[in-house]
């Protein structure tokens, strides 16, 4: 049961591995874009390339509960699946349903450990293989490994990295799990932390309370989606490409935070505390353009403050 490329990826590699994928789940297709066409997940574009049986309920009904428990599944696999499972689905299976987390939990329970690790500045975070119950990601522990975030890692990076390394770690804990030879251990709820679903409007910058550094870990973690953003003249601008110089503008300290500056041949932000520099921007409805095109192009640029 899963929907995004890291539930993909896993799946991808159960079959390499010769599991015998009686059936798969993942959510209904969703309008995406303008045109609003439905867009099917990445597990139900793989199911559909390997003949996989597939299912994607809206909600688990009597009925579909019913459907699943005639299967007579092993195991369930959960991963980054976004819907929750009624215990009666929890309970089916002779070996319980596992789910695949990209955190060392109880840190960073919720459907974004990706995105707030790299948010929190964290220079290292991992995978937990666990058993479902009813809470929220809340369940005993099978196994556990570390994974370091480098600074240059985005969120689309470091969960390339989360698919590979929770691909390994899974297929090594379920012969252990399912030979009985893995005792769960209980999470210490007193040290549980959670994340939230992200949304486009998470991205906003705000230059006066935002650090250049905080401003640069929002860019990594939010890239690709949904991206950062401020507004100049009433225009939204996506930051595409940026950098941190975190001294502070020490010829000037009284300048407003969001001026735009030139600083030793680049342009430059001056946040709460650093400087952020530009490399690349995209003002709504036009493309991605490399700073000092846009600069040459609008010279009011410099010395203007961004909102």
């Amino acid at each position: 049961m899963g929907t995004s490329l890291f539930a993909k990826e896993i799946l991808e590699s159960l079959v390499k591995n010769n599991y015998n994928i009686i059936s798969a789940y993942t959510q209904p297709d969703k309008p995406l874009g303008r045109k609003k066409e439905l867009n099917a997940s990445e597990v139900k574009r793989f199911c559909e390339e390997k003949n996989i049986p597939l299912k994607q309920p809206a909600n688990f009904t009597e009925k579909e509960i019913d459907e699943l428990r005639n299967l007579h599944p092993d195991i369930i696999l959960v991963a980054a699946y976004g819907k929750i499972l009624p215990q009666k689905i929890l309970s089916l299976p002779k070996f319980g349903a596992v789910n695949v987390h990209p955190s060392l939990l109880p840190e960073l329970r919720g459907p974004s450990p990706i995105q707030c690790a790299i948010l929190q500045g964290k220079t290292e975070t991992g995978i937990t293989i666990m058993l479902m119950d009813a809470g929220m990601d809340s369940g005993d522990i099978l196994a556990q490994e570390k994974m370091p975030i480098s600074l240059s890692d985005t969120s689309e990076s470091l969960l390339q990295k989360a698919s590979e390394q929770s691909s390994g770690l899974l297929l090594k804990t379920l012969p252990l799990w399912i030979a009985n030879e893995i005792i769960p251990k209980k999470q210490d709820a007193s040290k549980a932390t959670f994340c939230k679903i992200i949304n486009k409007e998470d991205g906003k910058i705000n230059w006066h309370t935002d650090s250049a550094e905080n401003i640069f870990n929002k860019f990594r973690a939010f890239y690709p989606w949904p991206g950062i953003f401020c507004f100049w003249n009433n225009t939204r601008l996506k930051l595409a490409q940026i950098s941190v110089q975190k001294n502070s503008f020490k010829e000037n300290p009284e300048l407003t935070s969001g001026t735009v500056s030139k600083i030793n041949g680049n342009i430059g932000v001056k946040a709460a505390e650093g400087i952020i520099i530009l490399e690349k921007i995209q003002p709504e409805g036009k493309k991605e353009m490399k700073i000092n095109a846009f600069a040459n192009g609008y010279p009011q640029f410099i010395g203007s403050v961004l909102k």
